[in-house]
This record gives C-alpha cells, structure tokens and sequence, in this order.
C-alpha cells in the first residue's frame, strides 16, 4: 500500500528530507577520516566538530561534554557502567557495595545494564515503581537514597507510554543532598523520547549524564550522544584510538553525526498541534467498550498514546492495523517480538492478560489530522472482529 500511515514514531522515525541532504557530502565528497591530517580528514573533523557545538548548544553545555556514541543504548550503558566502574566512585568501605537506583520500567538498557551489573555483584540496586498514572514520585527516589548511593537514572519519558518524568525537580533533590555527602550521587536520565517535545537544558534539568539518540528525532539510525558534565569521571567502555577525548574509541560516524546535529537544528516543539491530535485519537478510541488508556493523561508526551483493549490480542491487532496500511506498535520496539507481558504495564499495575491487549501509537511532525481519521474509522471494526473470534468473552 503506498499512503502508509507510520504511528510507530517512539520505535524510529523518518529521516527528515534535510536531514539526508546535510549527510550526503560526507558520504560521497568529504568522506575523510577525521583523525587523518590531510584535507580530506580535516574537512571531516570540522564537520564533526561544528556538529558537536551544535548539539552542545541545543542541551545548553560546553562542547567538551558531548561524547558520541552509536545511539541511546551505547550512551545508556556508557553513562551506567561508566559510574560504576570508575573508582572515583566506589564507596570508602570494602564491605559496601555501590547502591544504584533506577525506576522498573526504565528501558532495558537501563534496566538490563543494571540488573547485570547487580547479578554480578558490582552493585546493591533498588529499582522504583512509578504509580498506577505512570509516574515515579520525587520523595520515593529521596527514601531510597544511602551512605553508599552513586548513582541515580530515571527516564525523562516512558518509551512506551509516554509519561513525563519530574527530572527537574530529582536532579534539584539529588544537588541538595550532595552538600552534606562525602560521595557525591550521579543523575543520569535518558532522554531519548523527549527530545522533540521538553526541556533539553542540562542545566535546568540538573543532571550530570543526559543520553540522546538521533533516529528518535529524523535523524538517522546508529548515532547517538552523552552529555557528561564536566568534572563528571567515567570509564571508558570501548578501547581503540583516542576519539572523543579517549571516552570512546572507533572512527567517528562522520555522516550520521552531521544528520544528528541538522535533525537538532531543525527540531519544531510543535506541542500543541500534536497534542490535538493525541487528545482526538484517545477520545475516539476510548469509544471502544473495555478499552483503557495506559498512563497519565495530562503528564504525558504529546506523541503518545498507550491503550489496551481487554478480550483483543495485541499481535493480532496491529496485524489487522497494518493490513489497512497502518503502522503501530504493541510496545518498545525492543521487545515487540516478545510473548512476555510488558515490565511497564505491569509496573503500572496492568494484569498481564490485559497488557497483551496494548497498543501503542506514537506520532511525529509529519503525522496529519486525516491519518488519525483513518484510524478512528478502522479500529472499532478490527477491535470487534478480533473479540468475536475470541474465546474469551
């Protein structure tokens, strides 16, 4: 079907027009590496370098804080593993293990880093649960801080039901705290998903390692970033040649970084538009007898909508969905191949029969007003379909 409807925007997005014009030179023409002293290398180093300011400009930090990375999961783990195995931040006491904290149901490169990390007892962890809305409460995160806290990562949105965290307002706790510390806690948040929508200021999100990802915002696929405040120490994850301040070896993706800093420049905060267009499909949907909308509906992205119908198997609906020629998802598009019910809903507190039954559709800029249309008009159909061929009743 040529109109496709693509409503899988949290799991990747189209590479903005623009975006695939600023990398070409760089995949044909200045195709140099940029540790090489030639022309050719130096005209890829300062590409690579007015990208880095560029990004460094959008988060509101010095370029030297940037390290690129081959997207949100490398930045993720660079951030997690970087902490912990740095000894600057191993805790005084050898009878003390370093105590982590995140939420249950971060993404899994951070939930799975950590649970690693603990299964090999690097770490004491203690992971949060958010409420039933989808949100993690400041004073939970402060209750769970020790003598021996190193480290805390909380996502800013929930990849698969779009809710907002209070980053702001953790990182101004954790600050707080560490006056009266001899080892000062870390705030890492991956960011990946709210890119395109809040916030981005490291400074009046108070964190010390922030991760963002270039397919989540028109960029393209495989290019990533960390910001690292500066005096923040990490150790290095991948060993080689001195790229990115010896912070992460391997020839720089020279392309992808230039399509990420373009994709930054050109992002439109088109909040309202889209939150319209959020709100009229949840209204609609809604319609639909025993469904629920997943997470909050007011501390929630403008791009999300999670919504499980009881007595409907997901799998089956985005079959049917993508037979009219509609893209969605059953969740993060990390584990979307799965039969296990998803950590978030049951984080939340969605019994597993009915977090098979959850739909994600998540929008962009391009998404139009007549594509929601198109899918008010086929859901209820597909949905009852589904439910009369259904055992369950």
């Amino acid at each position: 079907m040529t109109n496709k409807i693509y409503l899988d925007n949290s799991a990747t997005t189209k590479v903005d027009a623009k975006v695939f014009d600023a990398m070409k030179p760089y995949l044909m023409a200045d195709f140099g590496n940029p540790s090489s002293i030639h022309s050719t290398g130096q005209s890829a180093r300062a590409a690579v370098d007015s990208s880095r300011k560029t990004i460094a400009t959008f988060l509101n930090c010095e370029s030297s804080e940037i390290v690129f990375t081959s997207g949100g999961s490398e930045s993720d783990n660079l951030a997690i593993k970087g902490v912990v195995e740095n000894k600057q931040h191993t805790v005084n006491s050898k009878q003390q293990k370093p105590h982590v904290i995140t939420s249950s149901f971060e993404h899994h490169a951070v939930l799975d880093t950590i649970k690693e990390l603990e299964k090999e007892g690097k770490v004491e962890a203690t992971f949060i649960d958010p409420d039933k809305e989808g949100i993690i409460d400041v004073k939970d995160v402060e209750k769970a801080i020790k003598k021996n806290t190193i480290f805390v990562s909380i996502m800013y949105v929930n990849n698969e039901i779009g809710t907002v965290q209070p980053i702001r307002e953790i990182g101004k706790m954790i600050e707080k705290k560490n006056r009266d510390r001899e080892n000062r806690i870390l705030f890492h948040t991956d960011a990946v998903q709210a890119t395109s929508y809040f916030e981005m200021n490291t400074k009046q999100l108070h964190v010390d390692l922030l991760t963002v990802s270039a397919h989540k915002i028109h960029g393209p696929k495989g290019i990533g970033a960390l910001f690292v405040k500066k005096g923040t120490k990490i150790k290095h994850q991948m060993i080689g040649g001195g790229q990115e301040q010896k912070m992460r070896a391997g020839t720089e993706n020279v392309p992808g970084i230039v399509g990420m800093a373009k994709a930054v420049r050109i992002v439109e905060k088109d909040n309202n538009r889209i939150t319209k267009l959020r709100n009229k499909l949840i209204k609609g949907l809604l319609i639909i007898e025993k469904s629920k909308l997943n997470g909050s509906r007011e501390l929630r992205s403008p791009n999300n909508v999670n919504i499980s119908f009881e007595n409907a198997e997901g799998e089956s609906i985005l079959i049917n969905l993508d037979m009219e020629g509609i893209a969605a998802s059953s969740g993060s598009a990390c584990t979307s191949g799965s039969l296990n019910p998803s950590h978030v809903l049951i984080a939340i507190g969605v019994p597993a029969e009915k977090s098979h039954g959850s739909i994600r559709f998540s929008f962009s800029k391009f998404t139009t007003k007549e594509e929601i249309d198109k899918v008010l008009e086929v859901m209820p159909k597909i949905i009852k379909k589904l439910r009369e061929m259904s055992p369950i009743k």
